[in-house]
């Protein structure tokens, strides 16, 4: 793999990498896939595609590149430089500092990469500058392609407030709400009180739950204007705002649509995006357990009008909600690849990669509307680096000290952009992977994303996984019963993890008692003697009275404990536990337990991040609920607040400084 030097000015650090390949991650019954890159030689692309991304999108584009002989360069801060992209691709550039703003978003250094290594077009994934019409211009002005729509549709569909506009004359069902710029709070109290509560404030440009509050009263609709406005101005350097009128409880379902440049379009099915928190999606599948035929043609239609009506070209997404009485509303067109786009490949058959690649070639797309089928069931599970016992999910970071994704399972997909040994930082966002599980029917499918979540083992920092096994066995989400407020509504009281049963309790104890005996039995066995837990044992444990059976091979060296217990196959993880003896345990309760800390004189920030805002200072009394400083964490923002009234006693932050989690930043009297 190649590194190039830049005009010396620009003092970028590159490097020299070795290729390093990486196992195929796609959803598959042993080596066929669900959906196919075929790569025709007669069929010329393109020699040379930068990718202006990191992480896992950067890792999936490069796969399909290689399956149609293109050779790939990624681009990476100086944080990022041993990051999976970065090996995988056969050149790599250092574009800038781990700041977003000045690496991945530094439009600067990433066309003096592309001049330098040659690349003929981009491909932008999804974020940074995928939406960002002057990037686009840019690269048209120097001869390169880019990847996706012309910059007339980025234009029209990155802004919100033209494109519902656009939508509304395309015959598109939209929500009511304010059409302008909402410029001051004040004026956003006002179209609020207009419009009748409850609102949504969102930023014009970009997506992703970015630059979006709810808001029910004037005094929240002022908080969320300047949120929303300063997360749009950190995130899309964009803070315009719109408002809308908020659809309580509704479904979040989109259509993935497909055009040429010639003026084909299709619609590619539906995905059920309803499992959010923070408007961020966790589970998505395709397709909805909610639409029926006539719904999801009319849908479909209405997202192919819309596409039309700005000669849209690529892949694409035009999201709806969806009421009770299954009305839909446009919400907005994402005018690039989706997150969640392998679900619809899984159930399609399509590489979207490879036909946004043909597309932006030139050539007619290869399918008609009839060709598009539904084959099977897919969920995708968004795995993220988050505490989801705070607020469903709060950031953490850390290094990946064991890392072993479930791809020895069948129908099983992992998109990832890291390995064992990777950092998670607070400079991007905290995804680990896309898991996707792929079936003849969508039980198939969540009984092979509970097996894959079973299998997944993450070490090294706090993760999702145990919230998202939560929502896919719960009886509403299998029953279909879901909208996006199923998480507060399922866990008023936020998520406190599985309960367990009594049945449950005494197998786990049980398990934890054999593997303890396995261990002893280990550490007893003669030096040589290879005959030690190659095959399966049997341990009859007795937990409160029941006794339980235990069968196992016990292998001590895997994270990963297959088990039989009381006649059902068990996957269990292996963490480091103290087994007491009965009388160290008796003695155990004699211990002085610790204080727990008086959390309403003293604030700790809840997760790592940046402190943006310090909204008091030493002698300030403040109320209860107010206020005290902000914290932005992967590039949301976190308005932390007084437990009770006060007065201030110190201050420990200011903005512009780093924080841990757990770091004081202020103490009451």
């Amino acid at each position: 793999m190649a590194a190039h030097s830049l005009s010396p000015p620009l003092s970028r650090l590159l490097f020299t990498v070795k290729y390093v390949s990486l196992h195929s991650r796609c959803c598959a019954v042993h080596s066929k896939a669900h959906y196919s890159t075929v790569y025709n030689p007669n069929e010329k692309t393109f020699d040379k595609i930068l990718i202006a991304n990191r992480g896992e999108i950067a890792c999936r584009v490069i796969k399909t590149c290689k399956k149609m002989g293109i050779q790939t360069v990624a681009v990476h801060s100086d944080v990022d430089s041993s990051a999976v992209h970065v090996k995988m691709a056969d050149e790599a550039i250092c574009v800038g500092p781990a700041p977003t703003n000045k690496s991945y978003l530094n439009m600067d250094a990433i066309m003096d990469a592309i001049r330098v290594t040659g690349a003929q077009a981009v491909h932008p994934g999804y974020g940074f500058l995928s939406e960002n019409k002057e990037f686009a211009k840019r690269l048209a002005a120097e001869g390169v392609m880019f990847i996706g729509p012309d910059t007339h549709a980025i234009q029209a569909m990155g802004d919100k407030i033209e494109s519902k506009l656009i939508a509304k004359a395309a015959k598109v069902n939209t929500i009511p709400g304010f059409d302008g710029v909402v410029k001051t709070a004040e004026d956003a109290v006002k179209i609020a009180q207009e419009i009748g509560y409850p609102v949504m404030i969102k930023a014009s440009a970009g997506g992703g739950g970015k630059g979006m509050r709810i808001a029910w009263n004037d005094d929240e609709t002022r908080e969320g204007f300047r949120f929303s406005s300063q997360e749009a101005a950190s995130s899309f350097g964009d803070d315009r705002l719109l408002i809308e009128k908020y659809i309580d409880n509704p479904r979040h379902i989109e259509i993935q649509v497909l055009a040429d440049k010639h003026g084909n379009a299709l619609w590619l099915n539906e995905r059920e995006c309803s499992i959010q928190r923070r408007n961020q999606k966790v589970v998505e599948e395709a397709p909805s357990t909610f639409l029926d035929p006539v719904t999801r043609r009319a849908m479909g239609e209405q997202a192919v009008q819309l596409a039309k009506a700005v000669q849209y070209s690529s892949a694409g997404t035009v999201e709806f909600l969806v009421d009770s009485k299954k009305n839909f509303y446009f919400l907005e067109m994402n005018t690039r690849l989706q997150v969640e786009h392998p679900i619809t490949e899984c159930i399609t058959g399509l590489d979207l990669v490879e036909q946004m690649i043909r597309v932006a070639k030139g050539y007619q797309l290869q399918h008609k509307q009839e060709d598009i089928p539904i084959n099977g069931w897919a969920i995708e599970s968004r795995v993220y680096a988050e505490d989801p016992y705070k607020s469903f999910g709060l950031p953490s970071i850390g290094r990946l000290s064991q890392y072993q994704e479930p791809l020895n399972l069948s129908n099983v997909r992992v998109d990832s952009g890291i390995q064992e040994g990777s950092d998670i930082s607070i400079y991007y966002d905290p995804m680990i992977s896309k898991l996707v599980t792929y079936g003849a029917t969508r039980n198939e499918a969540l009984a092979k994303m509970e097996d894959a979540l079973d299998n997944y083992v993450i070490r090294g920092v706090t993760h999702n996984i145990p919230l998202l096994r939560e929502i896919i066995t719960h009886p509403r989400f299998i029953s279909g019963d879901i909208s996006t407020n199923f998480l507060p509504e399922v866990y008023p009281d936020g998520f406190k993890g599985h309960q367990l049963e009594v049945d449950a309790r005494r197998e786990l104890l049980a398990s934890a008692a054999a593997l303890y005996i396995a261990a002893q039995l280990r550490s007893q066995k003669v030096l040589g003697d290879q005959r030690s837990f190659k095959k399966r044992i049997c341990l009859q444990v007795e937990v409160d009275g029941g006794k339980v059976e235990v069968i196992g091979a016990f292998n001590l060296a895997s994270p990963l404990l297959p088990l039989t217990i009381n006649g059902s196959d068990r996957m269990l993880q292996v963490f480091k536990v103290r087994v007491l003896s009965k009388l160290a345990s008796e003695l155990n309760s004699y211990m002085p337990e610790k204080v727990p800390e008086d959390t309403s004189s003293i604030l700790r920030s809840p997760m790592p991040g940046t402190v943006v805002a310090v909204s008091i200072k030493p002698g300030d009394t403040v109320a209860e609920g107010q206020e005290i400083c902000v914290i932005e964490a992967m590039k949301m923002q976190n308005s932390l607040t007084a437990a009770r009234q006060a007065k201030v006693k110190s201050v420990h932050c200011k903005p512009g400084e780093t924080v841990g989690e757990g770091d004081l930043l202020v103490e009451l009297q």
